[in-house]
């Protein structure tokens, strides 16, 4: 199996930065896509940000210039540094990882998801 585990979440002003990790562990043979998504109160989950093995990104239209997401792959790890956090940003942030891995004698191919880390921005 894999895990994903995320730190970095809390409290901060309107404003103010947060750095997001999420660390990949288990029987992993590789990682494709790393990405973080968010879900705020009564509302879907949605993507805030992805980058591919080969370091290519995506971001929405809301955190564009704002959010950077970056990645280490001899770490197997996932980060988003946010900058100029608003209200708006305030949601549970989850990081997933399209992961090939080592099932018995065989590979499969799944999306991992983290538990979730709260950011909250006040206003």
């Amino acid at each position: 199996q894999v895990q994903l585990v995320e730190s970095g979440g809390g409290w901060v002003q309107a404003g103010g930065s947060l750095r997001l990790s999420c660390a990949a562990s288990g029987s992993i043979f590789s990682i494709d896509e790393m990405g973080w998504y968010r879900q705020a109160p009564g509302k879907q989950r949605e993507l805030v940000a992805d980058i591919n093995s080969g370091g290519s990104t995506k971001y929405a239209d809301s955190v564009k210039g704002r959010f950077a997401i970056s990645r280490d792959n001899a770490k197997n790890t996932v980060y988003l540094q946010m900058n100029t956090l608003e209200p708006e940003d305030t949601a549970v942030y989850y990081c997933a990882a399209e992961v090939t891995w080592y099932k018995g004698h065989l590979y499969d191919h799944t999306k991992f998801w983290g538990q979730g880390t709260q950011v909250t921005v006040s206003s």
